[in-house]
């Protein structure tokens, strides 16, 4: 086995044993500590698994995709080099036809939740491929520019749940941390 491989490896196990920790460490503190991916299968109704970045292509033939923003549509981010996992957020509201809010986890505040926040269309072509999203260690949109796939839509109505929704559990659902075929690590998204 060879160094990098050791080092993924040594890598993977500690991110699994933070994750584990960070929960009952949240829990402590009354809020649970959530990945973009299953807070937005939660949320969304858009039953897929996996990072991020991996949802737009199973969501083809399962799940009808597009370039307009709907209530209750998953925007689907591409991986990048600050987002090696991609991100997942549902649309919760409809602004104009460049803006959105999303709610979402695991964005501004390392497992946070967050509700209503905004998301403008930067793209030239106006076709969503291209996102600023409101961060609130800057408070605003800040100058990053995410590209996005586009929305899965989910065919239902969103889910509307409160803080108080969410109980904290140490049953972990390990199948959104899944290190990609490349040995990359793990990464909030």
């Amino acid at each position: 086995m060879n160094f990098r491989v050791l080092a993924a490896r040594f890598a993977l196990m500690a991110v699994c044993t933070l994750m584990m920790a960070a929960p009952q460490a949240a829990s402590a503190k009354g809020r649970t500590f959530w990945q973009c991916a299953p807070y937005a299968r939660e949320i969304s109704g858009v039953n897929i698994h996996g990072n991020a970045w991996t949802w737009w292509n199973q969501a083809a033939g399962r799940y009808q995709r597009g370039e307009a923003p709907k209530v209750g549509s998953v925007m689907s981010f591409q991986r990048t080099s600050k987002m090696p996992l991609g991100h997942v957020a549902m649309v919760s509201q409809i602004v104009s036809d460049r803006e959105v809010l999303l709610t979402h986890a695991n964005w501004s505040r390392a497992g946070g939740i967050e509700r209503n926040v905004r998301a403008v269309d930067v793209s030239a072509a106006g076709d969503w491929s291209e996102v600023k999203v409101w961060f609130a260690p800057v408070g605003g949109l800040g100058t990053s520019v995410y590209p996005v796939n586009g929305f899965i839509y989910s065919g239902g109505a969103p889910r509307d749940f409160d803080e108080d929704d969410f109980k904290p559990s140490l049953d972990l659902d390990m199948s959104d941390v899944i290190a990609d075929a490349k040995n990359e690590m793990p990464d909030a998204g």
